[in-house]
């Protein structure tokens, strides 16, 4: 065979593999100008996991335009997390009550996943080494130490840190009863960098009871919790309740574990932030997944 057939012959292959691996391989980086944007994504139908949708039931749109998916797949794909708990005063009487909804949580990590979990209030602490091992992630759990303000944002920053040179899937889970009030971090910054890093956050916030200046009043989680959930495609549960901590820890474990992942090759580099939105085609459906992207 000529070489120049031999060469046609080789590119023809080549061209057959790629697509089936596109449906797996989530690509992240430019090659030949394109990027390829990838989207974990939620769907949910009156609040129930929607699994098994096929590619051409979803549309994803670039500043408004529709593109064509180039990556799919409904395959569960590794995690790796950071757990974030919120250790404060007010959270005093109910840390056995955090440490079973944490545990169900890291139960249901699966073979590929890694965790590591940290707690803040004045300090923020990992005690935990980053590890894929269940038990060792669970024994950590009692090394939970309590103290009296609230740094969430030095501690999702934290969270970011951990994840920082950490390739694929990569989520913040962060618990709270409360307002931030003593960060050196600003909420702007960890929003921009969560965007930036491509890390997906989740927040539980859970209302609660303090005591200021000796009464009792009621406290919410930080407002901004849910607009960073929002924007970094994770989800936001509020809690009325301590009971209610192990059945939401355990939902997210299977939300993280239900995702749809999707991809699309974007040409622009003008290295500003792209507006993005998934799509379902059926009727009833909601697709939750990273709002923006830049195209640095």
């Amino acid at each position: 065979m000529a070489p120049a057939q031999r060469a046609l012959v080789v590119a023809a292959a080549l061209l057959a593999v790629v697509p089936a691996l596109a449906q797996v391989q989530p690509p992240s980086t430019f090659r030949a100008g394109v990027k390829t944007v990838s989207l974990y994504t939620t769907v949910t139908e009156a609040g129930r996991l929607v699994p098994g949708l096929a590619r051409d039931e979803f549309e994803v749109l670039d500043n408004d335009k529709p593109q064509p998916l180039t990556v799919f797949s409904s395959e569960i794909l590794p995690i790796t997390v950071v757990v974030m708990l919120d250790t404060s005063g007010s959270m005093t009487g109910n840390l056995e009550f955090l440490k079973q909804g944490a545990e169900q949580f890291l139960l249901r990590l699966l073979p590929g996943d890694r965790a590591r979990v940290g707690d803040f209030n004045d300090k923020i602490q990992m005690f935990s080494p980053m590890s894929g091992d269940r038990d060792e992630l669970i024994a950590s759990l009692p090394n939970i130490d309590f103290g009296n303000p609230t740094r969430l944002y030095d501690a999702i920053a934290e969270g970011l840190n951990e994840l920082r040179e950490v390739e694929g899937r990569k989520v913040v889970l962060v618990f709270t009863d409360g307002a931030d009030n003593q960060s050196r971090t600003r909420f702007g910054t960890v929003l921009d960098r969560a965007q930036v890093e491509e890390v997906m956050v989740y927040a539980i916030g859970l209302q609660g009871q303090d005591v200021v200046n000796g009464r009792h009043v009621r406290t919410m989680p930080d407002r901004s919790l849910k607009r960073l959930a929002e924007a970094t495609g994770g989800g936001y549960f509020e809690l009325k309740s301590t009971d209610q901590l192990t059945s939401t820890f355990t939902r997210v474990a299977l939300e993280l574990h239900s995702q749809y992942l999707l991809g699309f090759s974007a040409d622009a580099r003008d290295g500003k932030t792209h507006k993005l939105e998934v799509r379902v085609k059926r009727p009833g459906m909601t697709a939750r997944a990273r709002k923006t992207y830049i195209a640095s």
